[in-house]
């Protein structure tokens, strides 16, 4: 639906800390915010600004302190959806219909191979055997289709990076949360791997993407700056 819309209202997020000093950091205060189909959003700061916290918000992975994550205009309710107010199983279901994520760091189940790993998100409550071939798609634009019957124990940091980017769009997901998709890529893979993301965004698709990488702007729609957990102007 083109009218899809995930809306972050006056969220924020703090955790206990057992010091005298500080009982609570603080690390995404509060905000607002929002995403729209057919837009790459780019989040940057410095390590410890929020900016993943926020993502992971947004994605449904982790609640929020204070606020709510609305999905406006999806199909499964007339009504607005408050993401924390689902029960476990339907907010795991409607993540896995709605969101792709990249996580941080390197990721993968070692007892598959690559292209098990990469099907995972279709086989939850699904049939991953129709998307195998959009699943041999995805590894031939991030350039490991060799990898495909490899183990992850056969992987460097930056294949494993890439089977995640593959992993995540396996499924033609509505929005896809990248969490420093480049790292451990070299300049070239990471141009592919930003030009895919721009052209997922391009197709229809939200894409929410942290980084670090100084050229991922030339990529956005638009980029928003964190520091101490909050918005500053770039």
């Amino acid at each position: 639906m083109a009218d899809m819309i995930l809306k972050a209202e006056q969220i924020s997020k703090k955790y206990r800390r057992p010091t005298k000093m500080a009982s609570h950091f603080e690390a995404v205060k509060t905000l607002d915010f929002s995403l729209k189909k057919g837009k790459l959003i780019e989040i940057c700061g410095r390590s410890g600004s929020g900016k993943s916290t926020l993502l992971y918000m947004m994605a449904g992975l982790l609640k929020p302190t204070s606020g709510r994550i609305l999905a406006l205009g999806f199909e499964e309710s007339a009504e607005d959806i408050d993401l924390f107010s689902l029960s476990d199983e339907k907010l795991s279901r409607f993540r896995n219909r709605h969101f792709g994520v990249i996580p941080q760091g390197q990721t993968g189940l070692y007892s598959l191979t690559v292209m098990q790993n990469v099907l995972v998100p279709a086989s939850v409550y699904s049939d991953s055997k129709a998307y195998e071939e959009r699943a041999k798609e995805l590894l031939e634009l991030v350039g490991i289709p060799h990898l495909a019957a490899s183990r992850m124990q056969e992987l460097s940091g930056g294949e494993m990076r890439r089977m995640a980017v593959a992993r995540a769009l396996v499924t033609d997901s509505d929005f896809i949360f990248a969490d420093e998709p480049t790292d451990d890529l070299d300049d070239e893979n990471t141009k592919i791997v930003l030009q895919l993301l721009r052209k997922i965004a391009d197709s229809g698709k939200s894409v929410l993407l942290v980084s670090h990488e100084s050229s991922a702007k030339d990529y956005a729609d638009e980029v928003f700056r964190m520091d101490v957990g909050e918005f500053v102007k770039n």
